[in-house]
């Protein structure tokens, strides 16, 4: 087994679901506990999208995600080791996740070559060439000061023939093994950091099982699934969860990578995931639409013009007990900034009571009739 010297990170099971894979767990990190099932909204430059960090907090947001691509290219490392790290620098007290940058490297950057060595390529913003390697992606993020930070790992996009998701499996491995090692050498648990294996495998059943079983014997404080809701059908995904899940560590805490919508918790967590993000809650809301117990709603539509009580009666969010659909329907229709923070902050509120709901059924014995509701209830279809 490949394993990294002792992490600050702790995670305890506080209780498990006997019909389904749900679990309820906490997160110790340096910088707070984090009570799982969670969703991480994203702050992909440093910022969730037109929100202060406090409001962020207001949703109940335990625990935000950075993005290593696009922090090392602006403002890049320097700048954020003068504020005296990314915590300070982007005013957020509590724990912070970076990504690698692997994803976005190959799925923004231009003319990207790779190696087993990493990832050469061009920036997106200015065409600057930049190389990615797994021992920089770690050094980046201990610079950053992340609380958990995330190994290198390969993707590739649908569609993809075999022969490129075993040889992105391979490189992921081999790569992880790396990322261990450069956490060690850099003092990483010693900085207070952690680090999350990722594993991968395209919608190979058995390339899946095989990289989960690779990351399970890898001593990293916590595992990933990447390379999933990325175009695949939603039975696809839960398939290949069915396939992985069950291979990763009991006592250490599941991250399903880039995924956000309510009807994708419920179906993770079913399937024994703790941790999500996804930037869909509030990309969606800065188009106008809100997630409902009923499903999502266009507020731009002109049903909601007369609707003069909140989006969702009974939400405690900010924009729900202050504010109107009417008014949030002005807001968009009008182009008002003010419109767009509202529906994030409502979106983001509308994950969060979702994992609230979860932990206390789990808690309670009563998540499989929990999860039944929702689905009865809940349409992912904008209304």
């Amino acid at each position: 087994m490949i394993s990294p010297a002792a992490t600050p990170l702790t995670f305890d099971l506080l209780a498990t679901d006997g019909a389904t894979g749900a679990r309820h767990g906490c997160l110790q990190t340096r910088r707070g506990m984090v009570h799982t099932p969670a969703f991480m909204p994203v702050g992909t430059q440093a910022t969730v999208k037109t929100l202060h960090p406090d409001e962020v907090a207001s949703t109940g947001a335990q625990v935000l995600l950075a993005n290593t691509y696009h922090l090392m290219l602006r403002p890049g490392l320097d700048v954020i080791r003068a504020a005296g790290g990314l915590h300070r620098f982007m005013g957020w007290p509590r724990p912070i996740l970076t990504d690698s940058g692997g994803f976005q490297v190959f799925s923004l950057a231009h003319r990207t070559k790779v190696t087993e060595s990493g990832v050469i390529f061009r920036s997106h913003i200015n065409g600057d060439r930049h190389e990615l390697t797994p021992e920089r992606a770690v050094a980046l993020q201990l610079g950053f000061g992340s609380d958990i930070a995330m190994a290198l790992d390969h993707f590739v996009g649908l569609p993809a023939d075999r022969d490129a998701v075993a040889r992105s499996t391979a490189w992921t491995e081999q790569w992880l093994a790396r990322c261990v090692t450069a956490f060690a050498d850099l003092g990483g648990p010693e900085r207070g950091a952690a680090l999350f294996g990722i594993c991968q495998g395209g919608m190979e059943p058995d390339l899946r099982r095989e990289s989960a079983a690779m990351l399970a014997g890898t001593g990293v404080a916590g595992c990933a699934i990447g390379g999933l809701s990325v175009g695949e059908s939603k039975p696809v995904m839960a398939a290949m969860l069915e396939e992985t899940t069950p291979l990763l560590p009991s006592d250490k805490p599941r991250y399903l990578m880039g995924v956000g919508s309510p009807e994708d918790l419920w179906n993770g967590v079913a399937q024994g995931i703790d941790l999500f993000d996804c930037v869909l809650p509030t990309r969606l809301a800065r188009n106008g639409a809100l997630f409902t117990p009923d499903g999502r709603i266009s507020i731009e539509t002109r049903h909601y013009r007369d609707q003069h009580e909140p989006v969702e009666p009974g939400c405690d969010c900010v924009t729900c007990t202050r504010f109107t659909a009417a008014y949030l329907h002005h807001l968009f229709r009008t182009k008002e900034v003010l419109g767009l923070r509202l529906a994030s902050v409502h979106n983001l509120r509308f994950l969060a009571r979702q994992t609230e709901a979860m932990r206390d059924a789990i808690t309670g014995g009563t998540f499989a009739a929990a999860y039944a509701a929702f689905r009865a209830r809940y349409r992912p279809v904008e209304r």
